[in-house]
């Protein structure tokens, strides 16, 4: 994962080059959860991926519902997710485990709204502060600040809650969801 560059530099006249190995990826997946009288929180799961390796790239829609079990025993409630169109949140496999729970609701956001999506507030928050303008040193060095970096959001719910704020949405509000009978 190459950091996002906020500034850079480099000799007059030549273009400054960031080099990384193309053969690490980082994939993060992360849940905004809001509990009406409760403190906001932050459950995420950090996974490192290597192409010359046997195994996937990115997460499977069953590392995703293994995120949202976590999530509902946590808060030992039901759970309504909402989710942005990532093929894997519309897998169906992902589709028949909701189906057969009746604590989960699934609710899709229209494609390109990534104004009404709480966890892309916690992106942005990542990006600006820990992990802008680092070169790593080592993929233990990026995990290291990745993880810093998570935890300093998980430890403050006014953050969480900004990302909510942000989106318009109050923790008090549900979503509509279709009746399944119709």
């Amino acid at each position: 994962m190459t950091p996002l560059v906020a500034h850079t530099w480099g000799r007059r006249g030549h273009t400054p080059v960031v080099r990384g190995r193309s053969w690490r990826r980082w994939s993060i997946a992360a849940m905004c959860c809001y509990k009406p009288g409760g403190t906001s929180r932050l459950i995420y799961r950090p996974r490192r991926h290597r192409k010359h390796r046997e195994g996937r790239n990115s997460f499977a829609w069953s590392d995703y519902r293994d995120l949202v079990v976590r999530a509902h025993i946590q808060f030992g409630t039901p759970i309504v997710l909402i989710w942005d169109n990532l093929n894997t949140h519309r897998a169906a496999g992902m589709r028949e485990y909701a189906a057969a729970h009746d604590w989960l609701t699934i609710v899709q956001l229209p494609s390109y709204a990534p104004d009404l999506n709480p966890v892309e507030g916690i992106w942005s928050l990542l990006w600006r502060s820990p992990l802008a303008n680092v070169a790593f040193t080592d993929d233990e060095h990026l995990e290291r600040t990745l993880r810093r970096g998570m935890r300093r959001i998980q430890l403050q719910p006014d953050l969480i809650d900004g990302c909510l704020t942000g989106t318009r949405l109050t923790p008090s509000q549900r979503p509509r969801t279709p009746r399944r009978d119709q």
